[in-house]
């Protein structure tokens, strides 16, 4: 049987070196490390994917610099209780006291009346304020907010820290320690968890339990057969946390990548009726449109754009049709990632090569001097030729004729490789379909 409180909570770390990850924030010398060790805490946001330490590290933070702590989660909470909590605040105001940290947690689930509720108080010292997302707060949260607060980026927990959690658990949790448990293989747990600490132990607690359940023996050997029978057959057990927040909207982007519309608009309705913030799945069109469909159809850009601006200004129910337009119209649309693969596969030659040299015909030349180091000589303006095209090398000498665009498969991107195999003919070779 489980133990009453959740392994995660069982766990919870309550002081940095117990603290898994993020190492370029709490690292040794690290700019949040160096922040906490001074006790003088700004108003900051954490922003970074589930499971990461985000609660944990805020609760850190307030035990090691000894100041009050109150939690509020976006989801559940109004303005009332935002209020409540900054009059409970300035009753802690005592001589040179630090002033309490209230932890907003999910704070891009706050609309603007209920963010504009915690300005004054951060403003006048009343609260240090540390928010909590898993959205860009550019776009979540108001700029007058956002502009008094520092933003931290926390990242998914490496395959390394996941697995120094498991080994954490067997052997500090009072439950796990009941019994003789050897993880053979981890590949399983780690994929299942996507870098979330918190999925990690879930499904770790569910297997054992399960197991435990099912044993002859108190030994129990884990491995990737076992987690995956037990979570599959578990599942709803296993996302009692809410995890299946996340598991849904990757079904919904998977779907309609999938060319699969009805599908996609199953997955639309699941997050309709959980309430799920029509910005949010707008956000997410508007990424799959750019990443999944590009230069097929450069139209669903402009439809998924559209479709975030009028959910923006249009709520609940009347938002609904918009979303299921344009899920239907990105779900059937033809798909190609070559924008996608062509910027990653430059920005790993940027990487890899360095900051190379412009080359001269084609850098800027708006003085004398530059014109006399021949800046800009012997560039060919295009307009000045036929078809208003010349061939000429616009890349550094050292990556002469490196294709990064590769042209998809599909009928628009069929007759850009044709144009371009025309215009380039051996320059560049696009010639592998």
């Amino acid at each position: 049987m489980l133990a009453n409180q959740p392994l995660a909570e069982r766990l919870r770390p309550k002081e940095l070196g117990e603290f898994y990850g993020q190492e370029h924030l709490v690292g040794k010398n690290a700019v949040l490390r160096k922040v906490i060790e001074s006790g003088n805490i700004p108003s900051f946001i954490l922003w970074g994917p589930p499971g990461v330490g985000k609660t944990t590290l805020a609760g850190i933070i307030a035990n090691t610099t000894k100041r009050p702590f109150y939690q509020l989660s976006a989801v559940h909470s109004g303005v009332k209780d935002v209020r409540e909590t900054i009059e409970k605040a300035k009753k802690q105001q005592f001589f040179n006291q630090p002033n309490p940290i209230l932890f907003i947690d999910e704070i891009h689930r706050f609309n603007k009346s209920q963010q504009d509720s915690l300005l004054s108080a951060v403003e006048q010292g009343i609260i240090t304020l540390i928010g909590a997302t898993t959205e860009n707060p550019s776009f979540e949260v108001i700029s007058p907010l956002l502009s008094r607060c520092q933003v931290y980026v926390m990242k998914s927990l490496t395959e390394n820290d996941l697995v120094e959690l498991l080994n954490r658990a067997l052997k500090k949790d009072s439950y796990l320690s009941n019994y003789d448990i050897e993880i053979t293989e981890h590949e399983a747990l780690i994929r299942i968890s996507g870098g979330d600490a918190r999925k990690l132990y879930n499904a770790l607690e569910l297997v054992v339990s399960s197991e435990a359940d099912e044993a002859s023996s108190e030994k129990i050997i884990i491995n990737d057969e076992m987690v995956l029978k037990h979570v599959q057959k578990n599942l709803a057990l296993y996302d009692k946390n809410g995890e299946q927040h996340y598991d849904i909207i990757s079904a919904f982007i998977k779907s309609m990548r999938g060319s699969d519309p009805n599908a996609a608009v199953y997955w639309l309705a699941r997050m309709v009726e959980g309430g799920e913030d029509p910005k949010f799945i707008a956000r997410r069109m508007l990424i799959l449109a750019a990443e999944d469909i590009g230069l097929a159809n450069p139209n669903a850009l402009l439809l998924a754009q559209a479709c975030f601006e009028a959910v923006n200004v249009i709520g609940w129910p009347e938002s609904r049709i918009i979303l299921s337009e344009t899920a239907i119209y990105l779900a059937t649309s033809q798909k190609s990632n070559s924008s996608y693969l062509a910027i990653d596969e430059a920005i790993e030659r940027v990487r890899a090569e360095g900051d190379l040299p412009v080359p001269l015909h084609i850098r800027n030349a708006p003085t004398k001097l530059m014109k006399n180091l021949e800046y800009g000589k012997e560039y060919k303006y295009a307009h000045s030729y036929s078809g208003n095209f010349v061939p000429d090398n616009f890349l550094p000498d050292e990556l002469k004729g490196t294709v990064f665009y590769e042209p998809g498969v599909n009928a628009r991107e069929d007759d850009i490789r044709k144009r371009l195999s025309a215009m380039w003919k051996d320059y560049y070779k696009y010639d592998k379909h």
